[in-house]
């Protein structure tokens, strides 16, 4: 492809590259990590890379908000955002996600487990340990 192909012909404007799946919700959660606590929409929006419209972000956000990835409270007729998990939370509940909607847990997680890296596997083997020596409450 061409820039003249990706243009449109000389003298049109470029088009933005288009975001990955995913990459819009991670730039959302990165900018609530850093907020000095709950924020509106539009603080998120001027924080963005790139110009995405208020609908876009309160999109983001209101998705997010059903992953229970944020957490939002009223502040006067809207709202205020917080974030309630990092990156890595966000994964987390995306794979509970996928083995909560399957009837073979048992498959899954051994298909899962099969697949990872030997590093990897130690990994997981430390972190199941370490949840196993925890007191219990």
């Amino acid at each position: 492809m061409t820039d003249h192909d990706r243009t449109g012909g000389p003298g049109w404007p470029r088009r933005p590259r288009r975001r990955g799946q995913g990459e819009l919700e991670a730039q959302v959660l990165a900018a609530l990590s850093r907020a000095p606590g709950p924020v509106t929409a539009a603080w998120v929006q001027e924080r963005i890379e790139g110009e995405l419209a208020y609908t876009t972000v309160m999109t983001i956000l209101s998705r997010l908000h059903a992953k229970q990835a944020v957490t939002r409270e009223r502040a006067g007729r809207s709202f205020v955002w917080r974030a309630a998990s990092d990156e890595a939370g966000l994964a987390a509940l995306r794979m509970r996600r996928v083995l909560d909607g399957q009837d073979n847990r048992e498959a899954v997680l051994a298909s899962f487990v099969t697949g990872l890296t030997q590093d990897d596997e130690r990994l997981l083997r430390d972190l199941l340990s370490d949840v196993a020596e925890e007191p219990e409450d």
